[in-house]
C-alpha cells in the first residue's frame, strides 16, 4: 500500500510546481486557476465521505483502492491531450476524484493491517513512503525542465509512468475476506454525514479539535510565498519545498514508533508546538540558513501529525465504520483547507504576512489548549475491540 502511494505522490508532486505555470501557458487567469482547485478539492473532500460509507456498507476495500489511484493516473495525460477549460476542468476532478473514493478504503487497510498498539508506526511507514515520492517528484521536474525548459506537456506524460506503476502494483493487494454482511439499502451521496451524530463522543471531540487547526492551517503555498518574498528565487523555493518533504519523510516512520510508545496524543501535541513555532518565526527571517532550519521544523510538524492524526482517529473507532470515519474527516477537512486558505489570504492582504502567521500561531496555541483538556486516547487490547466504543 505504501509503494501504491510512493509512485502516486511522484506522479501528483511532479506536476504540482508547473501546474499553475502550465495553466497560465495555455489561456488560464489566476481567477480561473482559484476557481479549478476550488471545484477540484472540493470533489476530493465531499467524495471521501461518500465513498468510505460505501467501502464500510460493501466490506469492500481493494477495488476503492484500485479505481481511486487508476483514476489518478489517467487524469495526468489527460490534462496535456487538450487544452480547452471544459477539459481541464474534467481532468482535474478526475485526478481528485480518484483521492477520493481511494482514502477511506486505503486507511482502512493500514487500520486493519496495524493493532492499537502499532498504529503509529503503521501510519508513520505510510506517510513515510508517500512523502518521499512527494520528495522524489519535484526533483524528476526540475531536472527534466533543467534539460528541457518550459516543455511542460511532455511532463504530463512522464508523470503516467509512476501513475501507472502505482495501478500495477495495486493489483498486489488482496482483499481480506470479510463476514457476509446483510444486505444495505442503497447509500445516499451525504448519508456518510450521518455518521457524525452516531460516531464515538470522543470521536467527535477529537475531529473537532483536528477540524479547528486545519481552519488555520493554511496551504504550503504561503509560507514558500514567504520564502519568495525574503529573497529566495525559484529554484532555491522549489529547493526548500523538497527539503521539507525529505525530513518529513525521514522523520514519520521513527515519530509514529516513539508515538505508540509515549501516546499518540502527546506526539500530536509536540507536533503542533512546532507548528506554532514555525508559524511565530517565519515571518521574521529572510535568511537563507534560518529559513532552511524553518522548514526543517515544518518537516518535523508534519511528521508529528499527518499519520498520527489518523492513527488516533483509528484506535477510536469500531473497524466496521474506520473508512467512514476516516472518509468523513477527510471530507470536512477537505472544506475546512479550502476556508483556511481564503481567510490567509483575506488576512495576508488585510494585515501582511507577519500578522498572517502570527494569527496562525496564535490560534494553534489555543488548539493545543482544547486538546490537552478535552481529548483523551482510548487504547484497545488487540483481539479485545469492543462493539461500542462511546465510553
Amino acid at each position: 500500500m505504501s509503494l501504491v502511494s510512493l509512485f502516486t505522490d511522484t506522479a501528483s508532486e511532479m506536476l504540482y510546481p508547473v501546474l499553475p505555470i502550465y495553466l497560465k501557458s495555455i489561456g488560464f487567469s489566476i481567477v480561473l486557476i482559484g476557481i479549478l482547485e476550488g471545484v477540484a478539492e472540493a470533489t476530493a473532500g465531499l467524495s471521501k465521505g461518500y465513498f468510505g460509507k460505501l467501502s464500510d456498507n460493501t466490506s469492500k476495500r481493494t477495488p476503492f483502492v484500485q479505481i481511486g489511484y487508476a483514476l489518478s493516473a489517467v487524469s495526468k495525460p489527460m490534462m496535456a491531450v487538450f487544452t480547452y477549460p471544459l477539459w481541464i476542468f474534467f481532468s482535474r476532478t478526475i485526478d481528485r476524484l480518484g483521492k477520493g473514493i481511494r482514502t477511506g478504503a486505503r486507511d482502512a487497510i493500514l487500520s486493519d493491517e496495524a493493532s492499537p498498539q502499532t498504529k503509529g508506526k503503521i501510519f508513520g511507514f505510510h506517510r513515510s513512503m508517500d512523502t518521499f515520492g512527494a520528495a522524489l517528484g519535484p526533483s524528476l521536474a526540475l531536472l527534466y525542465l533543467y534539460f528541457y525548459p518550459a516543455q511542460y506537456k511532455t511532463l504530463f506524460y512522464i508523470a503516467f509512468i509512476p501513475g501507472m506503476l502505482a495501478v500495477l502494483t495495486s493489483l498486489f493487494l488482496k482483499e481480506k475476506k470479510a463476514p457476509v454482511a446483510a444486505a444495505k439499502a442503497a447509500t445516499p451521496f451525504f448519508s456518510f454525514l450521518n455518521y457524525w451524530k452516531k460516531s464515538p463522543p470522543m470521536y467527535r471531540k477529537v475531529v473537532a479539535g483536528l477540524l479547528a487547526f486545519t481552519l488555520f492551517n493554511s496551504s504550503d503555498v504561503f509560507l514558500l510565498l514567504k520564502a519568495k518574498q525574503a529573497g529566495l528565487n525559484d529554484t532555491l523555493v522549489i529547493g526548500v519545498y523538497i527539503f521539507y518533504n525529505l525530513i518529513y519523510a525521514l522523520f514519520s516512520f521513527p515519530l509514529g514508533i516513539i508515538a505508540d510508545k509515549t501516546g499518540l496524543k502527546k506526539m500530536f501535541i509536540f507536533g503542533l508546538f512546532i507548528f506554532a513555532a514555525v508559524y511565530f518565526a517565519i515571518g521574521y527571517f529572510s535568511n537563507f540558513y534560518i529559513l532552511s532550519a524553518i522548514f526543517f521544523l515544518y518537516g518535523i510538524y508534519a511528521a508529528a501529525t499527518e499519520g498520527i492524526s489518523k492513527a488516533w482517529i483509528s484506535n477510536i473507532t469500531p473497524q466496521k465504520d474506520m473508512a467512514t470515519a476516516i472518509g468523513t474527516y477527510g471530507g470536512f477537512q477537505s472544506i475546512c483547507s479550502m476556508l483556511a486558505s481564503s481567510l490567509a489570504g483575506l488576512f495576508w492582504y488585510q494585515f501582511g504576512a507577519a500578522a498572517t502567521f502570527i494569527i496562525t500561531g496564535t490560534a494553534t496555541l489555543l488548539v493545543i489548549v482544547y486538546f490537552s483538556i478535552y481529548t483523551r486516547e482510548h487504547k484497545l487490547k488487540p483481539g479485545n475491540e469492543p462493539k461500542d466504543l462511546t465510553v
